[in-house]
């Protein structure tokens, strides 16, 4: 047998993949749109087999430290005796991890909560899955006994699943624009902690949405810390150079505390998602259940 003909039997005798077993062809550019319909489809599976149809999303700084590491921290830098402005960084981020307890109490107050509603888990604490008040958010719904949702997406930095995610929602993305879509597409409530860039992009994305009726349903959006915010956005003199209504404003509310922030989300999701009017919120005393 001649080796053209050798070359030819080896050749027919190769199984070719189909293409949906070809990884090589589902990396490719000409792949992309399958790529980018999978991180639809694949979430969307999962959602309904763990019947997860409402969500709370917390946004926050994934630089924010938990009180007890952010000590060690400073403390280690104090005893190095190192240079001042690093010193005064670590103290910053120490000062921040306020946050990071205040996240975890009120997604422990809501994940309770929720757990008690109509269908079980009606609102499943969501974040962007990495570490800071994202893993915050995640720690208080665990502390509470409930699961919750971590949107992860691939990073060179910052965006490493954090240890309180519900393992079966555990989510990888590639693409921005489709995480994006899942915390809005099924978010009933929206709760944005201190934070830097990544925080700032998805509450004035969300507001504008909101603003233009692209997002129809009703999502109450909480901003944490008037203090803080006001120090980082004049929404007034947005309203006072015309740039926005003052009409505006009422897409979001400002709140200072863990008990006010959740007694006003406990109210909105249960007036426009469970059908509970202000008067049934309350006892025959006037005290709140």
């Amino acid at each position: 047998m001649t080796a053209e003909e050798q070359s030819i039997i080896k050749n027919q005798s190769i199984k070719k993949l189909k293409a949906y077993n070809d990884s090589v062809f589902l990396n490719s550019p000409s792949a992309r749109i399958i790529r980018i319909l999978s991180e639809y489809v694949k979430p969307d599976a999962i959602f309904r087999r763990e019947k997860v149809k409402d969500t709370i999303v917390f946004f926050g700084s994934a630089r924010i430290k938990p009180k007890q590491d952010a000590k060690a921290s400073l403390q280690t830098l104090i005893d190095m005796k190192a240079i001042a402005q690093d010193i005064k960084e670590a103290k910053a981020i120490l000062k921040m991890s306020k946050y990071y307890d205040d996240t975890v109490e009120l997604s422990r107050k809501l994940t309770k909560w929720s757990m008690k509603c109509e269908p079980s888990h009606r609102f499943v604490v969501c974040s962007g899955g990495g570490p800071g008040i994202m893993e915050a958010a995640n720690k208080g719904a665990k502390l509470a006994g409930g699961k919750s949702i971590g949107l992860n997406i691939s990073l060179p930095f910052e965006q490493d699943p954090n240890p309180f995610i519900s393992d079966e929602l555990n989510f990888e993305f590639h693409y921005f624009f489709m995480r994006k879509f899942w915390f809005a597409y099924l978010a009933k409530a929206l709760v944005i902690m201190p934070g830097g860039f990544g925080t700032l992009d998805e509450l004035f994305e969300v507001l504008c949405l909101i603003q233009t009726k692209k997002i129809k349903k009703k999502m109450p959006v909480v901003v944490f810390d008037t203090k803080f915010w006001k120090k980082i956005i004049n929404m007034k003199h947005l309203v006072d150079m015309g740039l926005i209504d003052k009409e505006d404003l009422k897409l979001f509310k400002v709140v200072d505390t863990v008990d006010e922030a959740f007694e006003f989300l406990k109210k909105e999701l249960s007036e426009h998602y469970m059908g509970i009017t202000k008067s049934l919120l309350t006892n025959v005393k006037g005290e709140k259940k």
